[in-house]
């Protein structure tokens, strides 16, 4: 386990609007607000043709080959996620949701373009006093969390 102590910043308050996409918004407001790390919880609606990624197509075989999901028709969402910067300082999102349809559910993650459909609900919480950073991992593939 790797970790490193940090203090809680400012709280946002946010409505993302219809057909926003979420982390490119939510980057994009980390920017505008001069976030470089944040923890926030989303809930509302996703839309018909939102991608998610869901998982390794095998296991531990590396390197890693993701699956995506589109969703086939708007879903009620929830997720959690935190915000902090890449090797070049830019604030990186890594949201999962699960999204919902009558018995149906899918987890994910939303970086492959999830849709606002009508309305989300997100609640960021900045994150101050950490020097943690996402940083390349060649072996996986992905920013990793070095706190």
């Amino acid at each position: 386990m790797l970790y490193s102590e940090a203090k809680q910043g400012r709280t946002f308050i946010i409505r993302l609007e219809d057909e926003e996409v979420v982390h490119q918004t939510l980057e994009k407001f980390a920017v505008d607000h001069d976030i470089k790390s944040a923890a926030l919880i989303v809930l509302g609606g996703a839309d018909k043709g939102s991608t998610l990624v869901v998982g390794p197509q095998k296991g531990r075989t590396l390197p890693v080959m993701p699956m995506q999901h589109e969703l086939y028709e708007a879903h009620e969402v929830t997720g959690t996620g935190t915000i902090f910067p890449d090797e070049n300082n830019n604030p990186v999102l890594h949201l999962h949701m699960a999204c919902g349809r009558e018995e149906n559910t899918v987890t994910g993650c939303v970086r492959e373009g999830v849709k606002v459909w009508h309305v989300m609900e997100v609640v960021l919480f900045e994150i101050t006093a950490t020097t943690a950073t996402r940083k390349p991992d060649p072996e996986i593939g992905f920013k990793l969390l070095v706190p």
